[in-house]
């Protein structure tokens, strides 16, 4: 018998007790048989008894193979060991436990013991005993679930613990590489929050954050009855995720027909549409939604993503609060719109852009015009290739791009500078009011009402001949508005609602609104003199004007007949081409020199 098998099955006998010899043969058996390595040693490590399982797993890493000191044995693996047993103070106790050693590399062949687990503990003031267990499976098995962990991690938005947009790149992915034999289809759902920046900007990011999980739990909740169990990862036939700011993805698998995705689609608008109760706060924040039917001409996941997006603007566009289902036609009107953009960003930067000045005259009650009442400022550009570009081009695609802030406020402070100027050359003769169009995005912008106190200082503009308008959808629409418009009366400027008659007011609430002008519609005026519904619509808006003290300004006049019926009904002003198209500065001054002329 060699050295170490005798070593192996020995150890030292214990005095005589009835039935000592049994119990030292069940000792024997169980160190024989253990599922883990056993060494009893002295303290200096001097082996007294090793178990098989000690011996296969020790061996490879012993130096010359012996087991006669396991220090000796673990020094290349722990160089610190004898120091830590000798550290330690007390008679008895663990020393280490579940130490990993990792196994030299050149030692790791397949299907070896590539990590070695290590425990030691002092049984008393001579003894120690060692145990080794091969690890290599367990750590093997956690470095497996760590990787499971990033890899969710990085497939999950941090804020809403939904999918993110990688998840939706593999799902849509996954989705496109198949060719269902049924004919079933995919379809991809983009919303995008309508009204998330006002209630980010008024009610703070942290509510802003708390409202986007919420919605994400609409979203999940709108897709499954309560009862159903809902997989994050999408393996249902459906996914939820959220791709970033106020952006949602629901990929919808195995549909049978576009209708079905159609109805989906209603139902999230449904839910997310109904108010929010958030830390006090009633907060209303519908979406528009963008929905694209399998993969069409898209050749990438990316691709699919983005159709849906486009199909989301389109929503928007129209309204917002809807659903659009994507065409390939709006493919190329949405690059149009993005060279566009990249454009108007280049005008805002090289002053491509200027301003011109539709005159709004005065109805005197002696049948006469007050030529000098006032005048709207209205935003051109001048493009250095395609010459003057129509409004009706980009203001649409600045409002969707962010830029309306920019493009107003190059207007505002443009018109005060201009209206200066005209009263240094004509005096009283000049204009005595210029009125600037306000967008949603100024009013949203923080800070924009100190910025407006700004351009009235250093420009010398009196704040009572500036007229800011606002459309009539727009100042109906929440508190948070009107509390801006308040706070813009606060200043002395004038307040006028826009396109009277086109949105969400009545004459009942006009009251409610802190305007001084009411500018009626087009749409009223151009029918005005066939119409007698529309001659009633406009008498009735001047009469309860009047009542609350305010102005009325007629919009769209183009023909005499027309100028004759809002003048019947004691409309205060008027604008339109009857009277004069935009003018230049210059050209306005000298239109205003003529009328003045032929009066005097």
């Amino acid at each position: 018998m060699s050295r170490e098998t005798s070593r192996e099955m020995s150890c030292d006998a214990p005095a005589e007790t009835p039935h000592s010899g049994a119990d030292y043969e069940a000792l024997i058996h169980f160190l024989y048989r253990a599922p883990v390595g056993l060494a009893q040693t002295t303290l200096d490590g001097a082996v007294e008894m090793v178990n098989p399982m000690a011996s296969n797993l020790l061996m490879p890493v012993a130096p010359s193979a012996a087991l006669d000191n396991m220090f000796t044995v673990l020094d290349g693996l722990v160089p610190d060991l004898r120091a830590r047993v000798e550290a330690w103070a007390g008679p008895s106790g663990v020393i280490v436990d579940g130490l990993r050693l990792p196994l030299p590399s050149a030692r790791k062949a397949p299907n070896a013991v590539q990590v070695l687990s290590l425990s030691l503990m002092k049984l008393d003031p001579e003894r120690l005993m060692f145990m080794v267990a091969d690890a290599t499976l367990e750590v093997q098995r956690e470095k497996d679930t760590l990787s499971r962990r990033l890899r969710s991690a990085a497939r999950t938005d941090a804020l809403t613990r939904m999918p993110n947009r990688d998840a939706v790149r593999e799902e849509v992915g996954r989705l496109m590489a198949l060719r269902p034999a049924d004919g079933a289809c995919f379809a991809v759902l983009l919303l995008n929050a309508d009204r998330f920046r006002q209630v980010n900007d008024n009610l703070g990011q942290a509510l802003g954050d708390e409202l986007l999980v919420h919605m994400g739990e609409r979203i999940r909740g709108a897709l499954r009855p309560p009862s159903d169990h809902f997989d994050p990862l999408g393996r249902g036939g459906q996914l939820a995720a959220r791709i970033g700011g106020d952006e949602f993805v629901v990929v919808l698998d195995g549909m049978r027909s576009r209708e079905d995705a159609e109805r989906v689609a209603a139902r999230l608008l449904e839910a997310v549409a109904r108010p929010y109760l958030i830390d006090g706060h009633d907060v209303v924040c519908g979406a528009s939604l963008g929905l694209a039917w399998g993969a069409g001409a898209a050749a990438t996941p990316d691709e699919v993503l983005r159709d849906a997006g486009i199909a989301m603007v389109e929503a928007k566009r129209a309204g917002g609060g809807r659903q659009c289902l994507f065409e390939q036609g709006m493919r190329e009107r949405a690059a149009r719109r993005a060279g566009i953009e990249g454009e108007l960003r280049q005008a805002l930067l090289e002053d491509q852009l200027f301003v011109v000045y539709q005159p709004v005259v005065g109805m005197l009650p002696d049948g006469g015009i007050d030529h000098a009442a006032g005048v709207e400022a209205l935003v051109r550009w001048r493009h250095p290739q395609r010459g003057v570009v129509p409004p009706l081009e980009f203001i649409g695609v600045a409002e969707e791009s962010g830029l309306i802030g920019a493009l107003g406020d190059f207007v505002l402070e443009r018109a005060c500078r201009d209206f200066l100027d005209w009263r240094a050359r004509l005096g009283e003769q000049a204009p005595r009011l210029v009125a600037v169009n306000l967008s949603r995005a100024q009013l949203s912008q923080q800070g924009w009402i100190a910025h407006v106190a700004r351009i009235l200082h250093d420009t010398g503009m009196p704040a009572a001949a500036l007229q800011l308008e606002i459309t009539e959808s727009l100042a109906a629409q929440d508190q948070d508005v009107q509390q801006r418009l308040h706070e813009l009366k606060a200043l002395g400027i004038k307040l006028a609602l826009d396109d009277f008659g086109t949105g969400y007011s009545s004459l009942s609430s006009l009251h409610l609104l802190p305007v001084d002008t009411v500018k009626i519609d087009r749409s009223f005026v151009s029918q005005a003199d066939t119409s007698h519904h529309h001659q009633v619509l406009i008498e009735a808006t001047v009469k309860v004007a009047q009542s609350l003290g305010m102005q009325t300004v007629a919009e769209g006049i183009e023909t005499p007949s027309q100028a004759g019926v809002v003048r019947s009904h004691s409309c205060t002003k008027a604008q339109g081409y009857f009277y004069s198209r935009p003018l230049a500065s210059s050209d306005l001054l000298a239109w205003l020199a003529e009328r003045q002329g032929m009066a005097s």
